[in-house]
């Protein structure tokens, strides 16, 4: 899946097209470092062509995106129509081609801002072991992000992600995760994998207690969620995807500085990735993790396992 990914400078060729100013700004924006950090490193894709997900990844150096996988009908995702900043989740779900299975109650109630139940945001905690062991617990932005945090808590409480390890590490930018081939460290798959397509998850807002449940699709991916501007700042947790519409399932990122250009409402780069919590407590863990020895595709030489995701009411 697709991290934020600091590409080669053919990546910036790419979009540029032959406008001869926008080149010059481009070039700009390229020398400075409060806008994209240095050239380093470049990672390439993980995966072959033939997996329903491919992972574009992200290198330490220029504009980065996250990578998951994205179902074989993707192609046709990018014909789904652009869903305006601050629509209610069922019409971001409905827009985005995904299934909604509810009660028979007027879903456009559903996204409330408020939380079902009422009462704050839940938190998960997260316990990991290995190269580092400790726990960190992360608010989920459940009243802001409905879909997104919905579809995290089902995987956690679900076990998806317990057993899991780090695959991507990277100083300076960020931690990425949530890939089940990743439970062998070494896998050449880790990374491309997600959630399994068609599985459901139930809208935790208020009005809707009785269940609305949203189908994932056929890569296992969900709706891209573009409602809330909530910035990649250093500690927060944002989703990974593919860089096409609705490629996003279960992987995301912890953020280790604050990449403003990973944010979907900053036209810096093509990359969106909606942030959907924040680590409350253990940051000095996320920094442990994060300053942990890597080998040439970023894995951590002493792999870092998920032992387990809990879910705190």
């Amino acid at each position: 899946m697709r991290a934020p990914s600091s590409s080669s400078p053919l990546y910036v060729i790419v979009g540029i097209g032959s406008s001869l100013s926008l080149c010059l700004l481009l070039l700009q924006q390229f020398n400075n470092p409060a806008v994209m950090p240095p050239l380093s490193r470049s990672i390439g894709t993980i995966g072959s062509k033939s997996q329903i997900c491919p992972n574009r990844i992200i290198s330490s150096s220029m504009p980065r995106t996250f990578s998951h996988h994205l179902s074989s009908s993707s192609s046709s995702s990018s014909l789904l129509p652009r869903i305006r900043a601050g629509a209610k989740a069922s019409t971001i779900a409905a827009a985005s081609g995904y299934n909604i299975r509810g009660n028979g109650r007027n879903k456009e109630s559903l996204m409330h801002h408020r939380l079902a139940g009422g009462g704050s945001n839940p938190t998960a905690k997260f316990t990991v072991s290995g190269g580092v062991e400790g726990t960190f617990t992360a608010e989920l932005y459940l009243d802001q992000m409905p879909i997104t945090a919905s579809n995290f808590i089902d995987l956690a409480k679900s076990g998806f992600y317990d057993g899991i390890h780090f695959h991507r590490v990277i100083e300076n930018f960020m931690l990425q995760f949530g890939c089940p081939y990743a439970k062998d460290p070494n896998s050449p798959r880790a990374g491309t994998g997600g959630p399994s397509a068609g599985t459901k998850f139930q809208l935790l807002v208020e009005g809707d207690e009785g269940g609305t449940n949203i189908a994932r699709n056929s890569g296992g991916c969900i709706p891209d969620e573009f409602t809330a501007k909530l910035s990649n700042e250093p500690g927060t947790l944002s989703m990974a995807n593919t860089g096409n519409p609705n490629s996003g399932g279960s992987q995301f990122f912890i953020n280790t500085v604050h990449n403003t250009y990973l944010d979907w409402f900053d036209n810096q780069t093509p990359s969106r990735h909606p942030v959907f919590g924040k680590i409350v407590s253990g940051m000095d863990v996320i920094t442990e993790i994060e300053k942990t020895q890597t080998n040439g595709r970023d894995a951590p030489l002493a792999p870092i396992k998920m032992e387990k995701v809990e879910i705190i009411a």
